[in-house]
């Protein structure tokens, strides 16, 4: 799924933004003026981290459809649009969520579901995707997509890249004031260029080290969403069909922001910031059910 990421790349963005922003207001100076003051620092840290998260999650439907070029089936107007709706319907009935907006966009094999709330997502579908799997498998494919719906991935994934943010910004600002202090040469008590430097390198290494926490979760949501389009199906043989068929060809490159959102992402020699298993590791956990 399309996920390492536009909502991680807004998260970015949000956070340099505010960090400017504050630092510009004084905020940091006034965090450091008499002493690192870490209550103070803690709340700020909770601030920052979650509004790139929370707005992040927000703008991720609008961002979906604007980065892919998906189009919204409002009304069918062919036999796949039909189906490919009333799927989705039934699937999204048995799951107990409300209708998610289905669309289409054009690509190679693969799919992606997200939005900020269980009872308006999106769940979206790429052309080659419909070209090239038998039906049974893409409803194996939309299973997995309003299983991850249903099991509320997005709304966790923006508490842990909140928490996860959280502490980027608390601890590089610790680590800025440490540095900043050992080099002071005078009594001034604001923060020097040290400590400007120092938060602005460590934000940038903490940030690619709580990505990778991040990359953990999605992986671990894609067998629980494959468990999910298998339970929703009733047999897990579909789903295994359609992985086994993603095997054999190349994913979909969906656009790098939204990767981890996708049914398939190959990982590279980065295991650990991959934001999907093997697709053999997820045909065998299907297997051992």
């Amino acid at each position: 799924m399309k996920r390492i990421l536009l909502f991680i790349a807004t998260n970015i963005a949000v956070i340099a933004v505010m960090t400017i922003v504050l630092s510009v207001l004084g905020v940091d100076r006034f965090l450091t003026q008499s002493g690192l003051n870490i209550p103070m620092l803690a709340v700020f840290s909770l601030i920052v981290g979650f509004t790139g998260s929370i707005i992040s999650l927000l703008m991720s439907k609008p961002m979906a459809k604007w980065s892919t070029g998906a189009h919204v089936i409002d009304s069918p107007s062919n036999s796949t649009e039909f189906w490919l709706v009333d799927t989705v319907r039934k699937l999204a009935e048995r799951a107990g969520i409300g209708m998610p907006e289905v669309a289409i966009y054009e690509g190679e094999p693969n799919a992606f579901a997200t939005g900020a709330f269980k009872d308006s997502a999106l769940v979206a579908v790429s052309t080659g995707l419909l070209e090239t799997m038998t039906r049974e498998e893409v409803e194996a494919v939309l299973g997995h997509e309003v299983a991850h719906v249903a099991n509320g991935d997005m709304v966790t994934l923006t508490l842990i890249q909140g928490v996860v943010n959280t502490f980027v910004v608390f601890l590089s600002r610790v680590v800025g004031y440490a540095v900043d202090r050992a080099l002071s040469r005078d009594n001034s008590s604001g923060p020097g260029i040290g400590y400007m430097a120092t938060v602005f390198i460590c934000q940038i290494v903490f940030g690619i080290a709580a990505s990778m926490i991040v990359a953990w979760f999605s992986r671990y949501r894609e067998y629980r969403a494959d468990a999910g389009s298998a339970q929703l199906l009733g047999t897990p043989q579909p789903m295994i069909h359609a992985l086994a068929r993603l095997g054999g060809m190349e994913p979909n490159e969906l656009p790098q922001s939204m990767r981890a959102l996708g049914i398939s992402d190959k990982p590279g020699f980065l295991a650990l910031f991959s934001s999907h298993p093997p697709i053999e590791e997820r045909i065998a956990a299907l297997q051992a059910r």
